[in-house]
């Protein structure tokens, strides 16, 4: 009994892959019912097979006008030939399992059958070769043909050499079974090498959906990912800028100073809202052509500048004229946001914040360098895989650690006229 499951696992990957109905009632019917088709063909060859078996005398006319009666084999050699012909006919329920099986069998009874008086047998080698040519290879049933044919012919010709059968029962052997085993390997190959040819484009099919579900998952993955990178990026710097100046505010007993931090404050909060909305519009739009990033880049001396609204010591040198891509643009706004950003979190304490931006060379450096760091500081966040990640979409270069006492650098390399990675485009991920 199927498994209701499998079935309709079955039924709905062939409703994923359209596929068209076999023409022909008798043909979907041989193919839905393959128990009944099999049990059917054996039944009508051990009928067409066993008949020359039981014949044990025929009559001839001699030249004198008279008839003569020939005695044939023994009643014992007959219950032999039987009983392989019994044997082959039932091996042809596995057919599909054993080809190879059912076709020695066929062969072994085919030699038996010299020794009848009608030498040329039943179907069985017509039945046997179609088999192996269908579901082993078109190869194994011309290879078997030949050995089997051969052999056949080697045995008759030994046989009538030593007279235990005559000439011409030695040819009706080889060239009727002859003649079935070409016909069933004739149709077998052209049946078979179809049915492969089918399983093979059916296969390649099956592949295919499961490449574009793998594609698919990966391009939601990689969005997600972008996604998170953004987010963090966004509200990273702008939550440590609201704290650092919520903090400055509520030290100072200066009214006009802490009335200056609540504002520059609100006005982070105002623009992180912005950038978000920014984002999330995007994906709500559901535009099949999603940019890998928002539209507007973040300006280094605005990041700069809030950083410094919020006390810190940060100073902003740049050489060279800031031409360069959007996508770089974009990513190197991110870099020094982060960057300026972890040196607020993670060095309190720092003196001096300083970023550098080269534009003049190819691939454009920046540069952040801060001391006050203390303790361990860990290099496995979400902020620093991201720059990592972005500067790897774009060709380049990061990386992020200690120099020396107290002092830490993060350096990125982003070629000038950098594109991004084929595999990250959008339309690549669709």
């Amino acid at each position: 009994m199927s498994n209701p499951r499998s079935r309709s696992a079955s039924l709905r990957e062939e409703e994923e892959l359209r596929l068209p109905r076999p023409p022909g009632v008798i043909r979907r019917f041989w193919a839905r019912h393959p128990v009944f088709a099999d049990v059917l063909i054996a039944l009508i060859c051990l009928l067409l097979s066993i008949t020359p078996a039981t014949i044990s005398t025929t009559y001839r006319t001699n030249p004198d006008g008279d008839l003569t009666i020939v005695e044939g084999p023994p009643l014992v050699a007959n219950v032999v030939i039987g009983v392989l012909v019994l044997a082959a006919c039932l091996l042809l329920l596995r057919r599909r399992q054993w080809p190879v099986v059912g076709f020695v069998a066929a062969y072994i009874t085919a030699f038996a059958y010299l020794f009848l008086i009608d030498p040329s047998g039943g179907p069985l080698l017509l039945v046997t070769s179609y088999s192996i040519a269908v579901y082993r290879s078109t190869r194994a049933a011309w290879i078997g043909m030949a050995i089997g044919i051969g052999s056949l012919t080697l045995v008759s010709l030994l046989l009538q050499f030593t007279g235990a059968i005559t000439l011409q029962s030695a040819l009706n052997g080889i060239f009727g079974q002859l003649t079935l085993a070409l016909i069933g390997t004739l149709i077998g190959v052209n049946v078979g090498g179809r049915k492969r040819y089918l399983e093979a484009v059916i296969d390649r099919s099956r592949q295919l959906l499961v490449e574009r579900d793998q594609q698919a998952q990966l391009a939601a993955s990689a969005e997600r990912a972008r996604i998170a990178r953004e987010m963090h990026d966004i509200v990273s710097h702008s939550l440590t800028v609201i704290v650092a100046l919520s903090e400055g505010a509520a030290a100072t007993g200066d009214q006009d100073r802490a009335r200056d931090a609540a504002t520059a404050a609100a006005a982070t909060a105002r623009g992180a809202l912005t950038e978000m909305r920014s984002m999330l519009g995007v994906l709500r739009d559901g535009a099949g052509d999603i940019p890998l990033a928002p539209m507007e880049s973040v300006a280094p001396h605005a990041t700069v500048a809030t950083a410094q609204n919020a006390g810190y010591p940060v100073t902003l040198t740049t050489v060279g004229e800031p031409k360069v891509p959007a996508a770089v643009d974009f990513a190197i706004g991110r870099i020094v946001q982060e960057g300026i950003t972890n040196a607020m979190r993670h060095a309190r304490g720092a003196t001096r914040i300083a970023v550098h931006i080269d534009y003049s060379t190819d691939p454009v450096v920046i540069e952040i360098d801060n001391d006050g760091v203390t303790g361990a500081a860990g290099t496995g966040g979400f902020g620093l895989r991201g720059l990592n990640e972005r500067a790897a979409h774009l060709n380049g270069s990061f990386r992020s650690g200690p120099v020396g006492d107290r002092r830490w650098m993060l350096r990125a390399e982003l070629p000038a006229a950098s594109e991004p990675n084929i595999s990250d485009r959008p339309e690549d991920a669709k």
